[in-house]
Protein backbone atom coordinates (compact mmCIF):
# COMPACT_ATOMS: atom_id res chain seq x y z
CA UNK A 1 0.00 0.00 0.00
CA UNK A 2 1.55 2.89 -0.87
CA UNK A 3 1.28 6.55 1.47
CA UNK A 4 1.30 10.02 0.31
CA UNK A 5 3.64 12.07 2.69
CA UNK A 6 1.67 13.11 4.98
CA UNK A 7 0.26 9.66 5.81
CA UNK A 8 4.30 8.06 5.84
CA UNK A 9 5.41 11.12 8.25
CA UNK A 10 2.19 10.77 10.58
CA UNK A 11 2.39 6.82 10.51
CA UNK A 12 6.73 7.34 10.93
CA UNK A 13 6.45 9.30 14.42
CA UNK A 14 4.13 6.53 15.52
CA UNK A 15 6.18 4.03 14.84
CA UNK A 16 9.30 5.45 16.87
CA UNK A 17 7.24 6.25 19.38
CA UNK A 18 6.73 2.71 19.78
CA UNK A 19 10.28 1.95 19.13
CA UNK A 20 12.81 4.93 18.94
CA UNK A 21 15.57 1.87 18.32
CA UNK A 22 14.46 1.36 14.74
CA UNK A 23 17.22 2.71 12.20
CA UNK A 24 16.56 4.65 8.96
CA UNK A 25 17.02 1.01 7.19
CA UNK A 26 14.80 -0.88 8.93
CA UNK A 27 12.16 1.81 8.57
CA UNK A 28 12.83 1.97 4.91
CA UNK A 29 12.48 -1.35 4.34
CA UNK A 30 8.87 -1.14 6.02
CA UNK A 31 7.65 1.59 4.69
CA UNK A 32 9.31 0.48 1.36
CA UNK A 33 10.82 3.61 0.41
CA UNK A 34 14.44 4.70 0.26
CA UNK A 35 16.41 5.64 3.47
CA UNK A 36 17.01 9.18 1.93
CA UNK A 37 13.06 9.65 2.47
CA UNK A 38 13.08 8.01 6.02
CA UNK A 39 15.74 10.63 6.60
CA UNK A 40 13.99 13.49 5.16
CA UNK A 41 10.77 13.03 7.11
CA UNK A 42 12.91 12.53 10.05
CA UNK A 43 13.97 16.07 9.93
CA UNK A 44 11.13 17.41 8.79
CA UNK A 45 9.20 16.22 12.00
CA UNK A 46 12.58 17.10 14.05
CA UNK A 47 12.93 13.69 15.21
CA UNK A 48 16.82 13.17 15.80
CA UNK A 49 18.81 10.26 14.24
CA UNK A 50 19.19 7.25 15.85
CA UNK A 51 22.08 7.36 18.02
CA UNK A 52 20.50 10.89 19.34
CA UNK A 53 17.50 9.09 20.45
CA UNK A 54 19.59 6.22 22.17
CA UNK A 55 21.69 9.25 23.86
CA UNK A 56 18.54 10.92 24.86
CA UNK A 57 16.68 8.08 26.87
CA UNK A 58 20.04 6.38 27.92
CA UNK A 59 20.64 9.38 29.74
CA UNK A 60 17.65 9.66 31.76
CA UNK A 61 17.91 6.02 32.56
CA UNK A 62 20.87 5.67 33.76
CA UNK A 63 20.81 8.31 36.33
CA UNK A 64 18.49 5.80 38.13
CA UNK A 65 21.21 2.93 38.32
CA UNK A 66 22.10 2.09 41.90
CA UNK A 67 24.52 -1.08 41.63
CA UNK A 68 26.30 -0.40 38.71
CA UNK A 69 27.96 2.42 36.62
CA UNK A 70 26.56 3.28 33.30
CA UNK A 71 28.85 1.84 31.34
CA UNK A 72 29.15 -1.29 33.40
CA UNK A 73 25.81 -2.47 31.35
CA UNK A 74 26.16 -4.20 28.60
CA UNK A 75 24.05 -2.90 25.87
CA UNK A 76 22.26 0.71 26.24
CA UNK A 77 19.88 0.64 29.12
CA UNK A 78 16.24 2.07 27.55
CA UNK A 79 14.55 1.43 31.14
CA UNK A 80 14.62 0.81 34.31
CA UNK A 81 12.20 0.33 37.40
CA UNK A 82 14.44 -0.60 40.23
CA UNK A 83 12.97 -4.32 42.04
CA UNK A 84 10.55 -5.00 39.55
CA UNK A 85 12.30 -4.59 35.44
CA UNK A 86 14.14 -3.01 33.12
CA UNK A 87 15.18 -3.14 28.52
CA UNK A 88 18.39 -2.64 27.26
CA UNK A 89 19.13 -2.89 23.47
CA UNK A 90 22.34 -4.52 22.14
CA UNK A 91 23.53 -4.50 18.44
CA UNK A 92 25.74 -7.06 17.48
CA UNK A 93 28.70 -5.66 16.30
CA UNK A 94 31.74 -6.95 14.45
CA UNK A 95 33.53 -7.30 17.39
CA UNK A 96 30.98 -9.03 19.18
CA UNK A 97 30.67 -12.08 16.52
CA UNK A 98 32.90 -14.54 15.14
CA UNK A 99 34.63 -13.61 12.34
CA UNK A 100 33.95 -16.32 9.71
CA UNK A 101 30.35 -17.06 10.52
CA UNK A 102 29.06 -13.44 11.79
CA UNK A 103 27.37 -15.29 14.91
CA UNK A 104 27.78 -13.31 17.81
CA UNK A 105 29.42 -15.13 20.72
CA UNK A 106 26.97 -16.45 23.44
CA UNK A 107 29.40 -14.38 26.30
CA UNK A 108 27.65 -11.46 25.14
CA UNK A 109 24.46 -12.43 25.74
CA UNK A 110 24.66 -13.80 28.92
CA UNK A 111 26.68 -10.63 30.08
CA UNK A 112 23.44 -8.20 28.72
CA UNK A 113 21.17 -10.46 30.69
CA UNK A 114 23.11 -10.65 34.02
CA UNK A 115 24.36 -6.93 33.98
CA UNK A 116 20.28 -6.06 33.37
CA UNK A 117 19.20 -8.13 36.15
CA UNK A 118 22.26 -6.55 38.45
CA UNK A 119 20.69 -3.10 37.25
CA UNK A 120 17.26 -4.08 38.58
CA UNK A 121 18.40 -4.91 41.66
CA UNK A 122 17.47 -1.73 44.43
CA UNK A 123 20.65 -1.97 46.14
CA UNK A 124 24.31 0.06 46.04
CA UNK A 125 25.94 -3.34 45.52
CA UNK A 126 24.51 -6.43 44.20
CA UNK A 127 26.20 -9.62 42.54
CA UNK A 128 25.05 -12.32 40.82
CA UNK A 129 25.01 -15.79 42.66
CA UNK A 130 23.49 -18.00 39.97
CA UNK A 131 22.31 -17.83 36.58
CA UNK A 132 20.63 -20.45 34.72
CA UNK A 133 20.71 -19.71 30.89
CA UNK A 134 19.54 -21.71 27.38
CA UNK A 135 20.56 -20.27 23.85
CA UNK A 136 17.59 -20.48 21.73
CA UNK A 137 18.66 -19.38 18.50
CA UNK A 138 22.20 -17.85 17.14
CA UNK A 139 22.51 -13.71 16.64
CA UNK A 140 23.76 -12.49 13.32
CA UNK A 141 26.48 -9.29 12.46
CA UNK A 142 24.06 -6.35 13.33
CA UNK A 143 21.03 -7.91 15.44
CA UNK A 144 19.45 -6.16 17.46
CA UNK A 145 18.86 -8.09 20.58
CA UNK A 146 16.17 -6.19 23.36
CA UNK A 147 16.66 -7.94 26.62
CA UNK A 148 13.60 -7.46 29.54
CA UNK A 149 14.43 -8.15 32.46
CA UNK A 150 11.59 -8.82 35.40
CA UNK A 151 12.19 -9.23 39.22
CA UNK A 152 9.86 -12.20 40.15
CA UNK A 153 10.75 -13.01 43.20
CA UNK A 154 12.35 -11.02 46.54
CA UNK A 155 13.28 -13.13 49.37
CA UNK A 156 15.53 -11.45 51.83
CA UNK A 157 18.68 -9.76 50.16
CA UNK A 158 18.08 -12.35 47.36
CA UNK A 159 16.24 -11.40 43.91
CA UNK A 160 15.06 -13.78 41.31
CA UNK A 161 15.43 -11.84 38.39
CA UNK A 162 14.07 -13.46 34.56
CA UNK A 163 15.52 -12.01 31.38
CA UNK A 164 14.22 -12.67 28.13
CA UNK A 165 15.98 -11.69 25.28
CA UNK A 166 14.60 -11.27 21.21
CA UNK A 167 15.59 -10.36 18.38
CA UNK A 168 12.80 -8.92 15.95
CA UNK A 169 9.93 -10.99 18.61
CA UNK A 170 12.23 -14.08 18.61
CA UNK A 171 13.34 -15.35 21.54
CA UNK A 172 17.02 -16.28 21.36
CA UNK A 173 17.90 -16.24 25.33
CA UNK A 174 16.27 -16.87 28.60
CA UNK A 175 18.12 -16.67 32.07
CA UNK A 176 17.35 -16.77 35.30
CA UNK A 177 19.66 -14.91 37.35
CA UNK A 178 19.64 -15.02 41.38
CA UNK A 179 21.13 -11.54 42.35
CA UNK A 180 22.37 -10.75 46.15
CA UNK A 181 21.72 -7.68 47.27
CA UNK A 182 24.85 -7.21 49.74
CA UNK A 183 24.92 -3.91 50.54
CA UNK A 184 21.71 -5.08 52.86
CA UNK A 185 23.94 -7.76 54.56
CA UNK A 186 20.92 -9.98 55.59
CA UNK A 187 23.01 -12.91 54.72
CA UNK A 188 24.54 -13.18 51.41
CA UNK A 189 25.42 -17.24 50.84
CA UNK A 190 22.77 -18.88 52.30
CA UNK A 191 21.57 -22.15 51.28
Amino acid sequence: MKMNRKERRAFLQQRLEEDPFLADWQLAEEFQVSVATIRLDRMALGIPELRERARSIASSTYSQLRALQGKEVIGELIDIELGKQGISILVASDEMVFERSHIMRGHFLFAQGNSLAVAVVNSEMALTKTAHVRYYRPVKLDDRVVAKAIVTEIDGNHYSVNVDSRVQDELVFRGTYVVVDVANRGGVDRD
